[in-house]
């Protein structure tokens, strides 16, 4: 299996490639959410993923069902853009070129990307609040949340932006008291 480094570096011609489409006939935010839901359905389908990543399945059988996942309503840019992928054998990458694209497109946006996980499903008051606290914190223009539900975490939440890391969950709460108590 290739590394991630490796993996970045295939994948990443192709993301700023599909980034140039997309802008060329502004269309970045449409490809933008078109690759949040193949990003989830590949996420959720070990078969498909299977499928896609299989090298013994012909070109022709990952085309069709491309082209029947897509539907008719699919953009024909990014459904062509798709079946390139099948003929230049980088189809594999997809799931890292996906992701590519949607670094380009927040970083062209001026958006940041926080990770969070809570111990329960939160709010839509609750995302809001950690939205303000992220734009306050990284003075971006727009925050895209990731969230994750962890019932290990007892409570509170996790919100990672980038390298940094805001842990106020009752379990990094307990294991900070923790080291104080055999640090004494």
């Amino acid at each position: 299996m290739t590394s991630n480094v490796a993996n970045t570096e295939v994948a990443q011609p192709y993301a700023q490639a599909l980034l140039s489409i997309a802008q060329s006939k502004n269309l970045t935010e449409e490809f933008g959410e078109d690759a949040r839901t193949l990003l989830k359905l590949l996420a959720e389908n070990q078969q498909l993923r299977n499928f896609i990543d299989n090298p013994f399945i012909s070109a022709e059988n990952k085309k069709g069902l491309i082209t029947q996942i897509l539907g008719e309503g699919a953009n024909p840019y990014l459904r062509n853009f798709l079946l390139l992928l099948v003929d230049k054998r980088r189809i594999f990458f997809l799931d890292q070129i996906l992701k590519q694209y949607l670094a380009l497109l927040r970083q062209l946006n001026q958006t940041v990307l926080a990770e969070v996980t809570s111990a329960v499903e939160l709010t839509e008051e609750q995302l809001q609040a950690v939205k303000e606290k992220v734009l306050a914190i990284t003075k971006a223009r727009q925050v895209e949340l990731e969230t994750k539900v962890d019932s290990e975490l007892i409570g509170g939440v996790i919100i990672k932006v980038g390298s940094q890391v805001i842990d106020s969950s009752i379990r990094g709460q307990l294991r900070r008291l923790s080291l104080r108590l055999s640090n004494s």
